[in-house]
């Protein structure tokens, strides 16, 4: 299993639709260089004026397109169009020129097909791009559940160096607009003294405003 990332990313975005260009935000807001491949002209003039990132006109799952957002410098290459067939070709088409992480958005089950391929998926089309965030960065973070407005269900690994690691609930100050369901046992919710051991997992519900703090909380 990749480790996650420690340190900035460039990463590779194929398709600058609703779910690509949300997740260069994301991705952006925590530092990382972003490239997006969008092959329709008037929506790269759209994303040019938001400066979110280097926007390359053209279709990812040409190889010659994609060569121009150079892949063998780039640590993944994330193909978020909404057509599976051509997220699976931008992959394909990246794994040949580089040695990034390959990261491919699909819109049915997943395909062990698939997952032989390509090193990360992401599934179902409503987790949208919190859930592209989390596996491009190999945070130790899934995404289960998109309710809508302001709020997400994730699972969370704890970090061997996490500042929550070997302490109850009742000793950490979880902030406001989070709270944790499931314990890593999946048997009874989460209360006081819920333990949170470093290598075990645990659901919470989290508000968006406060979700990268709460992530710093349990992957250190």
């Amino acid at each position: 299993m990749p480790k996650p990332v420690t340190q900035d990313l460039r990463v590779i975005i194929g398709g600058g639709g609703e779910m690509g260009v949300r997740t260069a935000e994301l991705l952006s807001d925590r530092g990382h260089d972003v490239v997006i491949v969008e092959s329709d002209p008037d929506r790269c003039n759209e994303l040019s004026e938001k400066y979110v990132a280097t926007i390359i006109e053209g279709d990812a799952s040409r190889p010659e397109k994609l060569r121009q957002a150079q892949p063998e410098r780039s640590d993944v290459v994330a193909a978020l169009t909404d057509d599976e067939t051509t997220n699976f070709a931008i992959c394909m088409a990246a794994q040949r020129m580089s040695d990034a992480r390959t990261v491919m958005r699909i819109n049915e089950t997943p395909d062990e097909l698939y997952e032989e391929f390509v090193d990360g998926l992401v599934f179902p089309e409503r987790l949208g791009a919190r859930a592209a965030t989390n596996e491009i960065e190999v945070s130790g973070v899934r995404t289960i559940e998109d309710i809508g407005g302001n709020v997400e269900v994730v699972e969370v690994e704890v970090a061997d160096d996490a500042p929550v690691a070997g302490k109850r609930l009742d000793e950490v100050r979880l902030p406001r607009g989070s709270l944790i369901i499931v314990d890593y046992h999946g048997n009874r919710l989460g209360g006081p003294d819920t333990l949170l051991e470093a290598g075990h997992r645990y659901v919470l519900a989290v508000e968006s405003n406060v979700a990268d703090e709460v992530m710093n909380l349990f992957r250190g």
